[in-house]
């Protein structure tokens, strides 16, 4: 138990709810899966594409991470093509171009995976934004969250659904001191819970 402590306190772990509440945080990390795809005969997973519903869900979530100030430093994107094409889609409709990586091992990924991509990002990245899939994203999710806001925690108890979103934040310097319960869930939005964009 005093082992577990002490490692508690060498790295993001040691982190208090206080200094999250006064917003104090010094990396974010946003998870976003990819929205509703589609499932044409004889395609291949990684090449089915996103069904109408999912271009509107792709639209509605960059127009929202537009709208809250969330667009990332870095977008790290599975090579899968509906997790391309959710990209293509939200950046668009949030207007921000920012730099982006197609990342093979995000596809089919455990949350062991994912983490290893995330833990070897350069620290002058402050803002990561992985689109991936799950499982992968809501067992990573649950891994690094040690608090969060209620309602948010409650949501994605629930499912962690096509197109949502969840936002962690981490009083840590770099990606590699990232560890178990080490972040708060700042937000988990989905495509039901935010306004549908002005067309």
């Amino acid at each position: 138990m005093e082992s577990r402590a002490s490692a508690l306190e060498d790295g993001c772990s040691a982190l208090t709810e206080s200094r999250f509440e006064q917003e104090i945080f010094m990396l974010r990390l946003i998870l976003f899966r990819h929205a509703h795809a589609d499932r044409p005969a004889e395609v291949d997973d990684h090449e089915r594409p996103l069904s109408l519903r999912g271009h509107e869900e792709a639209r509605r979530m960059g127009a929202h991470i537009a709208a809250q100030r969330l667009a990332p430093d870095l977008a790290i994107v599975s090579t899968a093509r509906r997790t391309q094409e959710t990209w293509s889609r939200a950046s668009a409709a949030g207007g921000f171009a920012i730099p982006k990586v197609d990342e093979s091992r995000i596809y089919e990924s455990s949350a062991g995976d994912l983490l290893e991509v995330v833990r070897a990002q350069d620290p002058t990245h402050r803002s990561l934004m992985l689109v991936g899939h799950n499982p992968g994203m809501e067992r990573l999710t649950a891994w690094l969250m040690g608090s969060g806001d209620p309602q948010a925690v409650a949501r994605l108890q629930r499912e962690f659904v096509v197109a949502g979103l969840a936002v962690l934040e981490f009083d840590a310097e770099s990606w590699a001191e990232l560890d178990v319960q080490c972040g708060r869930l700042q937000r988990f939005d989905t495509p039901a819970t935010v306004e549908a964009p002005a067309n």
